[in-house]
């Protein structure tokens, strides 16, 4: 498809001015926003497309990096952005009506692979911060249940920073039974605790293993825990004993990363 931008159908006159006409997605579309989340999915073609806005600037920036683009533009002002997103939300110039992607099963995760399992975080922030970290740390999946689990769009896919096209969700009915059926999967099943007898650096990397995350405050639920083999907590030496759920992702992840030459 072309990437010549089209105006006609976004711009419309009143008053003298011209004014964006906002038509949100519909109940089966995502939203992405901001330079990340739209060129990662514009370079993911499991992706499908409905409708992008642009600015001249994030246009021209678009067709230097990416070249020809999948969908067809529409050139707007950042106000008419601002009037579908709010004015806080940072965008760049950028917003993407898209098709979901596919949903993964935890039958098609590797047998050998390293998951993230989020037992009812729902600050899409958070989530959208642990799901960058886990493309960066080559994690195969995240398992998150239905219930109590933000939508991956908005807000989160923004937090993610484009890590939503490389790591797929998997999402379930119910958290205990799935860590169940991966612990006969021979996966090693690792819940992050602050009150866990075992401290994170003795933890030694392994595969197959899922790392299962608490909600802030909350933390692990008492049937999750009792599905984990070990109950991990980061051996803090300072002050302050405990950290946001995605820096403390991000910290065991790291920590469980295989080493060269160990």
């Amino acid at each position: 498809m072309s990437g010549k931008p089209t105006s006609g159908r976004a711009w419309h006159k009143k008053g003298g001015g011209d004014r964006f006409r906002p038509s949100g997605p519909g109940e089966d579309l995502i939203v992405l926003y901001g330079w990340h989340p739209v060129s990662q999915a514009l370079a993911n073609g499991g992706r499908k497309l409905h409708r992008l806005l642009v600015t001249e600037n994030a246009l021209a920036r678009l067709t230097s990096e990416i070249g020809t683009l999948r969908i067809v533009p529409e050139l707007v002002r950042p106000s008419a952005i601002n009037a579908l997103l709010g004015v806080d939300a940072v965008h760049q110039g950028l917003y993407l009506e898209a098709d979901p992607l596919p949903g993964s099963d935890l039958d098609d995760l590797p047998d050998d692979a390293l998951l993230l399992a989020l037992d009812q975080i729902t600050d899409p922030h958070n989530v959208g911060a642990i799901v960058r970290t886990a493309a960066a740390f080559g994690v195969a999946g995240i398992i998150t249940t239905a219930r109590h689990s933000p939508n991956a769009t908005g807000v989160l896919a923004k937090s993610a920073s484009g890590g939503l096209e490389h790591v797929p969700l998997v999402v379930v009915r119910n958290l205990a039974e799935s860590l169940i059926d991966l612990g006969k999967r021979g996966f090693t099943r690792i819940g992050l605790d602050s009150e866990g007898e075992t401290t994170l650096d003795v933890v030694r990397p392994r595969r197959p293993a899922v790392i299962v995350l608490g909600a802030e405050g909350k933390g692990l639920r008492q049937r999750t825990r009792e599905c984990c083999d070990v109950l991990a907590r980061i051996p803090f030496s300072g002050e302050i004993r405990s950290l946001n759920v995605s820096n403390a992702a991000a910290i065991t992840l790291y920590a469980l990363s295989p080493r060269q030459g160990a």
